[in-house]
């Protein structure tokens, strides 16, 4: 079966938009079924699938990336090995080596200068050990910020994350966090590789009780599915060039002035900009190669995450969980509405000024208010509205970034794969108990999206 088509550009309009919604097309004539509450398009030529100004002709090198998604798609799709891949794992290892190495062969040297060289000498070898903690390879660290649940505090979310951890193959989750983003994402921190789970409480609050299921499992499949940019040896070397770029970016110190003191410091800049300048460039073609030698790796690795939560939370659960992911625009767009309804109503009375006051504080209502809204826009979005993510997100290749399939691939290959049942389910009480155990979150969390 081919690659699913990619739907042809329509060419948005220039003219402001219309104070009413047309009932018809405005290129084909095509009745139009208008909702007020999203975008209007026409599904039968494509006339404003994205609002805005005309997209550019796609680069070179962005219609060949393209062309290495879709190659990789009908292999993944058909089963066919990918040597290609091995090819380029086997070469990016080799990149994270040298990396590797100079590290340590920096550290070898600034010891060497520090144990036997005369004083200058061991300021120099000072300073080069100086340099390599500043350009180690970070292994992260378990978080300890406000959103970290520990399993005292949440023993049902943790064991429901077990469960799917277990099922899928990967070792008990070791830190659970929650934050504000529409994302979820599962790392390995410090020398232990200890698993930390983020989860973005809009997404979470999206989902249905199955689909959370399947985010779990999606997340967990990371653990055992064989990414290597995820791994110890290349994923640390990925960090460390992208640190060793922050660090040799050209900086401006120089003030103003006049005078001999001056013109030495600008100078001094020149010339320093000029040498990091150089450094930087080979550092960020070094990444970009690293990046295009895993991305590879890394989509692949995204489509057996995705046939891992089918296996744990269903089919039918992993299809709604990704359809869900295209609605970042809308789950903004319900929080900026709600916090301008907020802003515009009169500021209520304080809780204590009325001692006979009864029911939650405004604050309160106000946080529960956003989620409750979330929930019920996301539930009415049409059909129509989601058929336009889905094509606008294969105009426009949508994905998280090179190392994900654009969305609609995702949903295209779960299309040519059997429908499974799910192997975790959670029972009504079980579901409760997570959400009692995330309700402080769930205040602090809207709290901080109302105040923008």
């Amino acid at each position: 079966m081919p690659t699913p088509p990619v739907p042809t550009p329509a060419a948005a309009t220039s003219a402001a938009a219309p104070a009413a919604a047309p009932q018809t097309c405005p290129r084909c004539a095509a009745a139009l079924d208008a909702d007020p509450r999203f975008t209007v398009w026409c599904p039968h030529c494509d006339w404003n699938l994205t609002p805005g100004p005309e997209r550019a002709a796609a680069t070179r090198q962005e219609a060949a990336a393209a062309a290495r998604t879709d190659r990789l798609y009908e292999d993944v799709a058909t089963g066919r090995t990918a040597t290609a891949g091995r090819r380029d794992w086997l070469a990016a290892s080799a990149i994270a080596t040298v990396v590797h190495l100079a590290t340590a062969s920096l550290f070898s040297w600034g010891l060497w200068l520090l144990v036997t060289g005369n004083t200058p000498l061991r300021c120099l070898g000072a300073i080069v050990l100086a340099v390599v903690v500043l350009l180690r390879p970070r292994l992260g660290r378990p978080p300890r910020d406000e959103g970290v649940l520990d399993r005292a505090q949440a023993p049902a979310l943790y064991g429901l994350a077990d469960r799917v951890a277990a099922e899928v193959g990967a070792g008990p989750v070791g830190v659970i966090r929650v934050d504000g983003e529409f994302n979820a994402s599962v790392e390995a921190v410090g020398l232990r590789r200890r698993s930390v789970l983020t989860l973005g409480l809009p997404l979470w609050e999206a989902l249905g009780e199955q689909e959370r299921v399947a985010l779990l499992g999606h997340e967990f499949g990371h653990r055992v599915n064989g990414d290597h940019r995820r791994g110890l040896w290349l994923g640390s070397a990925i960090h460390a060039i992208a640190h060793w770029h922050e660090l040799a970016r050209p900086r401006t110190h120089a003030g103003g002035g006049v005078g001999l003191m001056h013109l030495l410091l600008h100078f001094t800049d020149l010339v320093t900009n000029a040498v990091l300048g150089v450094v930087a460039w080979m550092l960020r073609r070094v990444f970009g190669l690293l990046d295009r030698l895993t991305a590879r790796a890394g989509q692949q690795a995204e489509y057996h995450a995705d046939t891992l939560a089918t296996r744990v939370a269903s089919t039918g659960a992993t299809r709604r969980l990704l359809r869900t992911l295209l609605l970042l625009g809308t789950v903004d767009t319900v929080v900026t509405r709600v916090r301008a309804e907020l802003q515009g109503r009169p500021r209520a009375p304080r809780r204590g000024a009325d001692p006979s006051a009864t029911g939650p504080a405004p604050q309160a209502t106000a946080t529960e208010e956003l989620w409750e809204k979330l929930r019920d826009h996301l539930a009415a979005v049409p059909p129509l509205e989601h058929e336009r993510l889905l094509r606008r997100s294969a105009l426009d290749r949508g994905a998280v970034d090179s190392t994900h399939p654009p969305t609609h691939l995702r949903l295209a290959l779960l299309d040519r794969r059997p429908d499974l049942p799910a192997a975790v389910t959670t029972t009504a009480a079980e579901a409760a108990a997570i959400n009692a155990e995330l309700a402080p979150h769930r205040t602090r969390i809207a709290r901080t999206l109302l105040a923008g």
